[in-house]
């Protein structure tokens, strides 16, 4: 239990951190975000309507990483660095 309640915690941090790309909603997605987990603490973790949050979750925190302006700007410059070795 502990070792998922230490896995739930680096996914809201993880999905706080992506939450503040650039965009005009970017504090919307992040309070929604701490509004989530604040309404879903005292869910039972072996619940199968949790784990299927902590799912949607995941999917989300994807969703998120593909517009994180610092790895968008790691991909631009590997693949020009990819390029230039051909």
């Amino acid at each position: 239990m502990a070792s998922q309640s230490t896995e739930l915690l680096h996914l809201y941090r993880r999905l706080l951190s992506c939450a503040t790309y650039p965009s005009k909603n970017r504090w919307g997605i992040y309070e929604a975000i701490r509004e989530e987990f604040r309404d879903n603490r005292a869910m039972n973790p072996d619940d199968p309507k949790t784990q299927k949050q902590i799912q949607v979750a995941y999917k989300g925190l994807g969703q998120l990483r593909m517009y994180d302006t610092v790895q968008l700007v790691s991909r631009k410059e590997s693949f020009e660095y990819s390029t230039r070795e051909m």
